[in-house]
């Protein structure tokens, strides 16, 4: 299987590097939290009034994608990207799962629609506590994930066979995020882990897939779909995520062939 490949480069120049079309594109869109990201968890608390939930981050954004990231754009690129429907009584279409905060999911789907992307249904992912504790004698807080799927007519691939005893069962749309153990390095703030990404891919798609992450940040999707046996191509514009990506996440799975420094 091709080893995983990690361009330092913005998607929108995807056409320069001629990957093959996608049978799944994952994309964790910045949430376009800006200085709003910090002071919900007690890891960015220093100092400051704990009541408030306030800390020297508090006015500071996590990521500067965050306000330079253009949710139109994005599908209208990625739109290229994925493969085209099957033809006429084919199976298996290409879709894209797309992780969005609660308030951005209207855009997202509108400008879905405009690229083509005319049906969309949603998963929920579940966690065990919320990361924003500081908040919590204030409100309800958040322990939740969303993405939604998105396709243009055709239903996608659906891979719902237990290899365990080969039948079909039933798939829900929620699933438990559960973080990765200690062999996955943890790099981004936002990082999904592996596991449930291998769930998500496998799935959608099949061995031998081209599975494209728009913005890889820790690489974790690449390693996911590498793991599984797919092909991995991912973006990622900043430097330090880049490195880390290659060097940590990625690791033995792109030795001796270098991801691309665009």
């Amino acid at each position: 299987m091709k080893k995983p490949v990690l361009i330092r480069d913005h998607f929108e120049n995807a056409k320069q590097y001629n990957l093959p079309r996608a049978d799944l594109i994952i994309c964790d869109l910045p949430y376009e939290l800006g200085s709003k990201m910090y002071a919900s968890n007690p890891a960015w608390y220093n100092q400051g009034d704990r009541a408030n939930g306030e800390s020297n981050l508090a006015h500071k954004a996590a990521f500067n994608t965050d306000y330079r990231f253009s949710i139109p754009n994005f599908f209208s690129f990625a739109r290229r990207l994925l493969k085209k429907e099957p033809g006429k009584g084919e199976k298996g279409a290409p879709c894209m799962i797309v992780f969005c905060s609660f308030q951005q999911i209207p855009t997202v789907i509108t400008e879905a629609e405009k690229a083509g992307f005319k049906h969309h249904y949603p998963l929920f992912f579940t966690k065990k506590t919320s990361a924003q504790v500081l908040k919590a004698n204030m409100k309800i807080v958040g322990a939740t994930e969303m993405a939604l799927v998105l396709y243009r007519d055709k239903l996608p691939k659906f891979n719902n066979v237990d290899p365990s005893d080969g039948q079909r069962h039933m798939i829900l749309d929620w699933f438990p995020f559960e973080r990765d153990g200690k062999e996955i390095p943890r790099i981004h703030p936002t990082q999904k882990p592996v596991r449930l990404l291998k769930r998500l891919i496998a799935i959608f798609t099949d061995p031998g897939d081209v599975v494209i992450d728009c913005c890889a940040g820790s690489g974790s999707t690449l390693r996911a779909a590498w793991e599984l046996g797919r092909q991995a191509y991912g973006f990622e514009v900043d430097r330090r995520f880049y490195q880390d990506a290659c060097e940590k996440m990625l690791g033995a799975a792109t030795q001796d062939e270098p991801a691309v420094n665009g």
